[in-house]
């Protein structure tokens, strides 16, 4: 595992955001998730206080070796317009823990307000 990517990208209130991972070994092999849980939080600040964080929805695939994140409608809702910032981790226990994936999130207002 190297340092974490990123990936910055605009979001529309209220929709539904999907990315997968996949992540690689240091020879640019798969990286084997088996016995990993994920974590994908998105919040206004980095730090211990931001003013506003909630998790998204991260899913381990141990067949392929991929975590899919999603924003879905309920969690996109809560965001106001602006930018955020997020990070997708995995961790196997206490013991191992890596950031994947961090970037910026901006979020832009509906025009047709939540469905």
């Amino acid at each position: 595992m190297a340092f974490p990517g990123t990936y910055n990208f605009n979001y529309y209130k209220g929709d539904t955001n999907e990315f997968v991972i996949n992540p690689k070994t240091s020879n640019g092999g798969a990286f084997d998730l088996t016995g990993y849980s994920a974590e994908y939080f998105i919040a206004t600040s980095r730090g211990d206080n931001p003013t506003y964080s909630v998790e998204a929805q991260a899913v381990v695939n141990t067949t392929n070796d991929t975590v899919t994140c999603t924003i879905l409608p309920g969690v996109g809702g809560t965001l106001d317009a602006g930018t955020y910032v997020y990070d997708v981790q995995i961790a196997n226990g206490s013991s191992l823990v890596f950031t994947l994936l961090t970037g910026t999130i901006t979020v832009t207002e509906q025009v047709t307000g939540a469905l």
